[in-house]
Parts: C-alpha cells; structure tokens; sequence
C-alpha cells in the first residue's frame, strides 16, 4: 500500500510543503507555500513556538494539507553530522553504546542535552578480518529538537520523524547523480532568506553538511546600501535585475541598476569565498572526493545570472536543481520546477 507524506520546511520567511504518495517510486500530489511573519523562526532555531503553532494551524487549513505523517526539517549550527566507523561489534545493542559512547569524541554537543540519531550505512571486514561497519551519526540539542516538536504538536500535525534539510536537499537531487563518474562528488547548497545549508553526496550518503550564515537577505541588503532605499524595495529591485544582462527595471534609471547590479556581485563574492572554503574543508578529509558539479535550490537560486556568477568566482560548473527530478509530478497540475520547494519535496521523498 501506498504511504503519503507531507514533508514540510519551515524558513526564516516562508512554509513550504509537498504532499509525497511512496509506493516504489515517489509521486507528487500538492506543492504550498506561503510566508512567515519574520522573527518567529531565526537561525535555523523557533523562537515563538506558539507564533509558528499558530502560522502552521492557518498554512495547514488553507491549503487543505493532511496533518498526519508530517515530516518536518532542520537546519541549524547546532547539529552536528559525522561519519565514524565502528569496528569488532556485530550485536545491535552493543553498536548502539558504541556510537553513543564515539559521539561523545567526535561532537561537542554534551550527549545528556542532546538528541542523537544514526544509521549504518555499510558493513565490510578489514585487513584483520574484524567486522566494520560505517555509521552516519547526527547529534542535535535537545531543546532546538523540542521547540520545533512542540509547534508541530500544538498545530495538531502528527510527526512522522525530523530530518536534516541537508539529507532531504540531496535526495531530491540525487537523482541528477546518475551515471556520474565514480570518483566525483555532488555538492547541493539551498540558499533561504537568512541561511544557506550545503551538502555534499558521493552519490548514495551524505559525505559533509554545513549551515552557512549568508541566504538572499544579504543581497537584499546589499541592494538597499548601494541605492539608499528600504528593504521592501530592494527586494522587488533585486527580483527584477539579472546578473548577466544589462536591463534595467521599471523605476530605474540606467546608473542605478549598475549599481545595484554591482551591489549583488560584491555580495555575491563574499557568498563564494564561504563556499570554496567549505569545500577545501570538505576535501582536507580522508577519502574525500573531486567536485563534480554544485546544484543550487532555494528561493534565490531563481534570480536571472547566479549559476553563472557563481560558477566564475568558485571555479567548477554550477547550475540550479530540477527539484521535479526524482518524482513523478504528472497528477500535480501546472507543476513547476520551483527550486524554492525542492527540500520540502526531499522531505517527502523520506520513509
């Protein structure tokens, strides 16, 4: 039997979600999105539980969206994500201690105010023929874990299971890594209002994940600077400019669109800098891997010219995400390949 899924992401500025059917392949049966009042969720963290309660009862109810099996994610500072390997231990509950017993060296989060979480991802034998196996650890503060359960429950939504955003942004894309080369690494970076989460997959686990402080506020502020306007119209001028072409928008004059198009640049570099050193963090790693290409998601991977932009300043190939890509979206009326949706629709993705 199928299995529906209601995965929802939860931003600084807007809920999304995507309404999942799992019944060998996954099918895509509803999209919603609508704004949040900002404040109520900062950083990753809820800082208004009874605010973001009351925002999912009303986004819950106007898009007619099922309040049972709702798979919420997370994305924040205070995750931590390893991978480790256990060796010499085949019983399941003696894995269990030594997991908890390695996360303790490996994470700074103190485990008595921590939710800790992992999964096996593969067994083998080593050269002295001891069992090994390779484990994904995810350890979470509690209270961050908590907040956000005690919104969904005070909204009436029935939790299916929390999830890193990072996982839910490769398993949407993870369907674009087929037929890749064998020694190369697929880098996903969704870029929200205030932050931005990176991954990195090998093709089948995530390898490396981490919360960038930089999301498309930044080239909101960037834009108000540089023109001397408020934030309400930098953002319609930022929705209206291309990074690669020379138009100028309704309201502009030819030396304002300049400007504000040199504005996003000199943002835009910044967001750079932060991503090469990600991934020269990521490849100082054992067993780390070659970037194949960086997949863009996010609201602000809609603006005109960034793919381009971004892949001068890093230097490898960069394109925005299909989030359509492993779904079947032929029942969804008018679906679009909006990258805004594409970690709720990963969200929905996930059993």
């Amino acid at each position: 039997m199928s299995k529906e899924i209601v995965g929802l992401k939860i931003g600084a500025s807007q809920l999304a979600a995507a309404r999942v059917s799992q019944n060998g392949s996954a099918e895509l049966l509803q999209v919603a999105a609508g704004e949040l009042v900002p404040g109520v969720v900062q950083g990753g963290e809820v800082r208004d539980v009874e605010a973001l309660a009351e925002a999912l009862k009303e986004f819950f109810r106007e898009h007619k969206l099922p309040k049972k099996n709702v798979r919420v994610g997370v994305a924040s500072n205070r995750i931590g994500v390893r991978t480790i390997e256990i060796a010499g231990i085949l019983d399941p509950r003696r894995v269990a201690n030594a997991v908890r017993f390695r996360a303790q060296e490996v994470l700074p989060i103190p485990l008595e105010e921590a939710v800790l979480d992992y999964q096996v991802l593969s067994e083998s034998v080593d050269a002295e023929g001891q069992p090994t196996k390779k484990v994904l650890l995810v350890v979470a503060y509690r209270d961050l874990i908590d907040a956000l359960a005690s919104a969904c429950r005070q909204a009436g939504l029935k939790l299916a299971g929390i999830d890193l955003e990072a996982f839910a942004l490769l398993r949407a894309l993870m369907p674009a890594a087929a037929g890749a080369e064998e020694r190369s690494a697929l880098v996903a970076v969704t870029i929200g209002s205030e932050r931005s989460t990176l991954a990195v997959s090998e093709g089948l686990t995530c390898e490396y994940t981490r919360v960038l402080d930089w999301g498309g506020s930044s080239l909101t502020g960037s834009i108000a600077r540089a023109l001397g306007v408020d934030p309400e119209v930098a953002e319609r001028i930022k929705h209206g400019l291309s990074l690669e072409g020379d138009g100028v928008p309704d309201g502009l004059t030819s030396e304002q669109a300049t400007q504000a198009r040199d504005a996003l640049q000199l943002a835009l570099q910044s967001f750079a800098r932060e991503l090469v050193s990600s991934l020269q963090f990521y490849q100082s790693q054992p067993n780390s891997r070659g970037i194949r290409e960086l997949v863009l998601a996010g609201g602000t991977a809609k603006l005109d010219g960034l793919a381009a932009v971004l892949e001068r300043f890093i230097g490898v190939a960069v394109r925005v995400g299909d989030p359509l890509a492993g779904v079947n979206a032929r029942k969804l009326r008018n679906a679009s390949a909006d990258p805004s949706l594409t970690v709720a629709i990963g969200l929905g993705m996930g059993r």
